[in-house]
């Protein structure tokens, strides 16, 4: 079964939504793997001209998976990490590469390397009650997801660095004051708000739309490498000590995080 589903809203408009609701969608690679065949998909086709990213579930993407982090710690924790964050990395890419503008359309947390999700889509929609938080002062990661490439690019060092450094929640409201995310909506108008700016691009000359935002992607490989960086930290601190007792700390402080067998 699919965790990405794919909805056609008409006139040039596909929405996608991590279908995922048990864990609040929280990343896993097949996850990944669905919403980048679903990207590839979509770049080559003709009738598609704007993407509405959203999902399913209490929560837009809680991060990644801390159980899945907690249980492939006694065989293949690296493998499986460097697979993960290589795999959201290639999804923000992905996000940025194609040719049609994405609106996100937003509710609950985002945590983690989640946001990049969010980041890389050109207009941002957030319900009242959305916040983003990276949580890897609990857990011992290294920041991953965009958190030091496009929080920083985005809404500067200084605020990045305190989002970070002092495990700061980073609210709806201060997000689009920060340059995060474009309004606010109310949550019932939340995806009609989204749907409603995609229809307005994709009533746009398909050309002048694809041309403004190729050109607002800015340096595509800085970007690249900047994620790169980040997933070479994540992997230097998943396996010590101070990250598997962070999992295992965050797990217990946060009793109500979901649990499951399968993706």
């Amino acid at each position: 079964m699919s965790l990405v589903r794919i909805e056609t809203l008409g006139a040039g408009v596909v929405r996608l939504v991590l279908a995922r609701p048990d864990m609040q969608n929280a990343l896993v690679p097949e996850l990944l793997d669905d919403l980048l065949g679903a990207l590839e998909d979509i770049a080559r086709s003709p009738d598609c001209a704007t993407v509405v990213l959203a999902a399913d579930g209490p929560a837009f993407s809680i991060g990644g998976d801390m159980r899945r982090f907690q249980r492939e710690r006694a065989g293949e924790l690296l493998a499986y990490s460097s697979g993960l964050v290589g795999k959201l990395n290639e999804t923000i890419l992905a996000l940025v590469d194609l040719p049609q503008p994405v609106v996100a359309a937003v509710h609950g947390v985002v945590t983690g390397g989640s946001i990049g999700l969010v980041l890389a889509a050109d207009l941002v929609y957030l319900a009242p009650e959305a916040a983003f938080k990276a949580h890897y002062a609990t857990a011992g990661f290294g920041p991953d997801g965009g958190w030091t490439a496009l929080v920083g690019r985005l809404a500067g060092q200084r605020r990045a660095a305190g989002a970070l450094l002092l495990n700061r929640t980073i609210r709806a409201e201060e997000a689009v004051a920060w340059g995060l995310a474009n309004e606010v909506v109310a949550a019932e108008k939340l995806q009609e708000a989204a749907a409603a700016a995609a229809h307005k691009i994709a009533a746009y000359p398909a050309g002048t739309m694809r041309a403004a935002k190729s050109l607002l992607r800015g340096d595509r490989e800085r970007l690249a490498a900047e994620l790169e960086a980040e997933r070479k930290y994540f992997l230097e601190l998943i396996a010590t000590p101070q990250a598997q007792a962070g999992v295992d700390d965050f797990l217990r402080r946060f009793q109500d995080y979901p649990d499951a067998t399968e993706p």
